[in-house]
């Protein structure tokens, strides 16, 4: 062990007011751990558009409190250069380990920097949030969470005062202000935040209720799971105070539990993630199935078909409720927009043209969707949805779910399904089938080396498509950002986006084709499966993964 890291450990230890992560860190200095010091002391974490997001631990490449109070700082620091001290901080946290202490650590600093804080009296959805920093007229918020990463993780999502995820250059400037920040002993704190509780929680739900007209259908037999985490709390009042029979709750997965002992990875999108909501439907009967993310900011939907059970693919749902929320019948906006990520399906935005709805595409995130302007229904393909953007601009699995329950319900009062919807559309618009081809990394170089390699060498066909044109994401448009990866049109209308992750050690490549229904839906769905397998493999070779 070097003296060096020795030494920024010893230094470490001086100021961590956290009695766990400094026995951890003694515990490894006494041990010699030479190689987990140097990954834990080799850098800090990356305060980006994401906030900050890793494992729980000591040292500057974890989180823990000494990384949160510098964080809090930083962002106090950020804002009263700003000016924007009118308002207070509203501050929610998830179930996850150490969320209440680093939550409480917040406020703390907050109004130690002479600024208003507001603390969530309880763990709280992530939306909440969202809603919340409207609602009391905040000038930014906090939540601490690391949504559907696994248990050893946790997060720091910080929000402005529009109710919108950072983007740059905030979140630059705020990275800077954490940098300048001094030891920890100099950094004032307070204890005299306030906290919000009932009230803003009612005034959320009301807002919920008030989406599902009174007339509306709502017959539905529902199967549901918070998958360990904070949401059923609040979708249950959600889906009552709206008329709906409370749905029927996985209880292994009921309560919150910061270890997420039944799943491997607390993700409904991951295999396997909501194998007990579907047992627990298909013991019920149920007409659905619904599932949270632990933060409860996404929401996947699961529905029987023919051959059983399946989980709808968020574009899928995407679909679904675009058709359902552009539709004149909803009295959106004649100036509304529809919105969704580039890597997500170009069906939205035909659904969008069909009702003369403008529809515009971000970069991935919602911290870009939820600002595009005017808008009525935004999403992104990893089961993100903003259903209701004039509340809350950020996706938003409860409200979500209540939309899902009224647009399944309604279905199932016309004798159909959400299946036959998706039929209707592929019918009307071509079948549109997404997948993805996501490869998890230990050593982050070789997604650059993936990367260097399309750019150097991009293939010229991919499956039974020609690569028609490819955008360099790194170079910016005139309508996004510049962002790392890369964008194939190919032939048919079919489309690939390769990018790395923003929150995970992934390279995500997303693939989408677009095959007519000439016969019926099935055989086209049968057409599109090969197709995108064809594509898959052809990507993936010239990828090198």
């Amino acid at each position: 062990m070097t003296d060096d890291l020795k030494a920024a450990a010893e230094a470490w230890l001086s100021e961590d007011p956290d009695p766990d992560t400094r026995a951890e860190l003694r515990q490894l200095l006494d041990a010699g751990d030479t190689a987990e010091l140097a990954d834990r002391f080799a850098g800090t974490l990356e305060f980006g558009t994401a906030g900050l997001r890793g494992a729980v631990g000591a040292g500057p490449n974890r989180m823990n409190r000494v990384v949160v109070i510098r964080a809090a700082a930083g962002l106090a620091a950020y804002l009263k250069a700003k000016g924007l001290t009118d308002g207070p901080v509203l501050i929610g946290y998830d179930a996850r380990h150490k969320s209440d202490v680093f939550a409480q650590d917040t406020a703390a600093v907050i109004r130690g920097a002479g600024l208003d804080a507001v603390l969530l009296d309880r763990p709280a959805p992530t939306p909440v949030v969202a809603f919340g920093i409207r609602h009391l007229h905040a000038v930014a918020g906090v939540v601490v969470t690391a949504s559907h990463n696994p248990p050893q993780d946790n997060g720091y999502k910080v929000y402005l005062g529009d109710g919108s995820q950072i983007v740059p250059p905030a979140d630059a400037e705020i990275a800077a202000a954490i940098a300048a920040v001094g030891p920890l002993a100099g950094v004032p704190r307070g204890d005299d935040w306030q906290t919000a509780g009932d009230d803003l929680l009612n005034a959320y739900l009301d807002r919920i209720a008030e989406l599902v007209p009174a007339d509306a259908p709502r017959d539905l037999n529902v199967a549901y799971t918070p998958l360990h985490g904070v949401g059923r709390a609040l979708v249950e009042a959600a889906v009552a105070r709206a008329g709906f029979a409370v749905p029927q709750v996985v209880a292994s997965q009921a309560d919150p539990d910061p270890d997420f002992p039944t799943v491997s990875f607390p993700n409904p999108e991951e295999p396997g993630a909501i194998d007990a909501a579907l047992d627990l439907a298909r013991a019920m009967n149920a007409d659905i199935a619904v599932a949270n993310d632990p933060d409860a900011d996404r929401c996947a939907v699961a529905v029987p078909d023919a051959l059983g059970w399946r989980m709808l693919r968020g574009d899928e749902l995407g679909a679904l409720l675009g058709e359902f929320l552009l539709a004149p019948s909803q009295n959106h906006s004649p100036d509304g927009v529809a919105a969704c990520s580039i890597v997500s399906s170009s069906l939205l935005g035909k659904i969008a043209a069909s009702y003369g709805v403008r529809y515009v595409e971000t970069l991935t995130g919602f911290k870009w969707i939820g600002r595009v302007p005017d808008l009525v229904f935004g999403y992104e393909e990893a089961l993100g949805y903003c259903v209701d953007p004039a509340a809350v601009k950020d996706k938003d699995g409860v409200s979500t779910l209540v939309r899902v329950l009224q647009l399944a319900a309604q279905a199932k009062a016309a004798g159909r399904t959400l299946v036959d919807l998706l039929d209707d559309l592929a019918v009307k618009h071509g079948l549109h089938a997404t997948d993805q081809l996501s490869v998890r990394v230990e050593d982050l170089s070789l997604i650059a080396r993936a990367m260097d390699r399309l750019r150097a060498t991009p293939p010229t066909t991919l499956g039974y498509y020609t690569v028609e044109r490819i955008d360099d994401l790194s170079q910016g448009s005139e309508s996004l950002p510049p962002t790392d990866g890369l964008r194939y049109t190919l032939s048919d209308g079919a489309r690939v986006v390769v990018r790395p992750s923003g929150t995970e050690p992934k390279l995500k490549c997303y693939l989408e084709v677009v095959v007519p229904v000439v016969s019926d839906v099935t055989t086209a769905r049968t057409q599109a499966a090969t197709a995108l397998a064809a594509v898959k493999s052809d990507l993936a070779a010239a990828a090198g993964i």
